[in-house]
Order: C-alpha cells, then structure tokens, then sequence
C-alpha cells in the first residue's frame, strides 16, 4: 500500500506501465437492457448519463472524435502520457459482437491508446465476447467493470437494475477465470439499506476473484425517477454528511480484500445535475480527508476481512 492506508488504483497502473496514464471517457452510443425494453424500460431509478459523461463524450462523435478531443484535453499535463480508452456510458458490451469488436479497435488503433476499460453490467457479457477479451488481453492492457452497485437483490430490484447478485457473482468469476482484471462498482447510501447492509456487501465481494474496487455515494440527480422518489419519499434516504460518509468509507476498507486496488471512494456529478448530497469539495480534496481519517484511526484496508 503505497500511501499506507489502502491500495490505490495509481499503484495498478504504475505496475503495467513505465509512463503516466489516463483515461479518457468514451461515449461509443450503447444502451441498456433495462432501457430499450429487453428487460425494462427507463433505466436504473438513479440513472442520468450526463452525470457522468464529460462534455468530450457525445455519441454523435465517433470514437476516434472522442479520444482526439479527450487527448487534447489532458495532454498538457504530461509530455510523456499515455491513454486508456474508457468505454464508460451505459452498457458497453450490449450490442451484436462485430459491432462491439469495431469499436474497441478503433479506440486500440488511436495512437498512444495503450489499453482499454470497458464498463459494462453483469446479465451483458455473452461467451463470444469473453472469448474476444480473452485473446484482447493477451495483447494490450484490459480491465472490464462490471457495475454490481448494491449485493441485495431487494435493492437490486428496488432501483430497477435487472440483475441479481448471483449473476453478478457469475460474470465476475468467468471474467477473472478468462485471466482479465475484473473490477465491480458499488453505490453506498442506496434507499432502504442499514449501514450493517452496506458493510456486508465489503464482506461478500471480497470473496469474489476482483482487481479493482470502485465506490461512490448515492447522489440525486435531477431528471431521475430516485430524484422524484426523494421529493415524494424523503425518509426512504439516508444522505451521509461528509465526515459520516468518510467514516463509512474506512469502515468498509477494513473490511475489504487487501488485494483489491481501490480505484475511488467518491464521484462528483455536474453541479447542475447534482440535487444532493452537496459536499462543495473536489475529488482530490475528499481523498485528502479520507487519507487523514485513516491515519487518525490508525487502521487500513482489510484490517478486518476474514478469507473464507
């Protein structure tokens, strides 16, 4: 643990590569299972893509467009930098597999794109496309996430996400045993979940073959059916004022597999979209605190994870 506390995601990065790399978001024009009527409609109740597709990501770019711009974006930063093409919105392996395949080359075939991330959801990971990452992985760096976002079903079901924890327990373990780095992402704070709730969800994925762990507060977002129900159910929610949520975040840590790198504790949506909760801080300042938390308490990740 390079800061002492927790594995960073930076440390991942750092072990594959001998230069600076950043990823660059990747609008590819995907929809959903649960949006176009396959196994829903609407979308997850918390769901506004805007909240986390930069201005650079629009699906009427190509994704050559795309990652010119998004490199132009971050290329002052570094002289000697690399890019990660990060297929992020919505589902990004529900489509027919040749249409897939065209679209991950492309990004593969941008110059100083040295890999590539793709977020996608547990029910959407058909053989023929595993069998294509599996043979990608062997020769670029690849890592598919895979949004799991709560480990119970009832809540699964209560945000309208189409899938159970056990299809996500199964997308996962395929993934890894196909030898790709598997990630999952989890929202914290979802309605009707106890604080115990959430702790438990550290302890049953720390069971499951991951790389990368990716967490985030529950945010209200406006244009949202979650947005509606707070305005109509305010005491299904329970929004964490920052140091409780700090705290959460640790006591989650000490719970979790000390192998997972953790990619992010928090996320920050556009403040015009963003309803509550509003912490006024950035990123980097929110990873200050917690880092301070942690040496305050003197603990660190997987403290207390027990491997079954």
């Amino acid at each position: 643990m390079r800061n002492g506390y927790y594995r960073e995601f930076g440390e991942l990065l750092t072990s594959h590569f001998p230069y600076k790399v950043q990823k660059i978001s990747v609008n590819a024009g995907f929809t959903c299972p649960n949006r176009d009527g396959v196994k829903g409609v609407g979308g997850c109740t918390y769901c506004n893509n805007q909240s986390f597709s930069p201005g650079y990501g629009a699906t009427e770019k190509s994704v050559t467009k795309q990652l010119e711009e998004g490199i132009r974006f971050f290329s002052h930063k570094y002289s000697a930098m690399k890019y990660l093409a990060y297929f992020q919105s919505y589902t990004n392996t529900y489509d027919s597999t040749d249409k897939l395949i065209e679209k991950y080359e492309e990004a593969l075939s941008y110059p100083d794109v040295v890999g590539l991330i793709i977020g996608t959801r547990p029910d959407c990971m058909p053989d023929d496309l595993l069998a294509y990452f599996a043979g990608l992985n062997k020769r670029t760096f690849l890592l598919i996430e895979y949004g799991l976002e709560s480990t119970l079903d009832r809540t699964l079901a209560f945000v309208n996400r189409g899938h159970t924890f056990a299809d996500s327990c199964e997308a996962i373990q395929k993934t890894a045993s196909a030898g790709i780095m598997t990630g999952a992402h989890l929202i914290l704070g979802l309605p009707h979940e106890s604080k115990e709730e959430i702790l438990a969800h550290a302890n049953l994925i720390s069971q499951l073959p991951l790389t990368t762990i990716k967490l985030h507060q529950l945010q209200l977002i406006r244009g949202t059916v979650m947005a509606r129900q707070f305005r109509e159910h305010p005491e299904w929610f329970d929004l964490f004022a920052v140091d409780d949520y700090i705290d959460l975040c640790i006591d989650f840590a000490e719970r979790l597999n000390p192998d997972f790198y953790i990619e992010r504790f928090v996320s920050q949506s556009p403040k015009e979209l963003l309803i509550a909760p509003d912490w006024g801080l950035k990123n980097f300042e929110f990873t200050a605190k917690i880092l301070k938390r942690f040496k305050e308490r003197d603990t660190r990740q997987g403290k207390y994870f027990v491997s079954k």
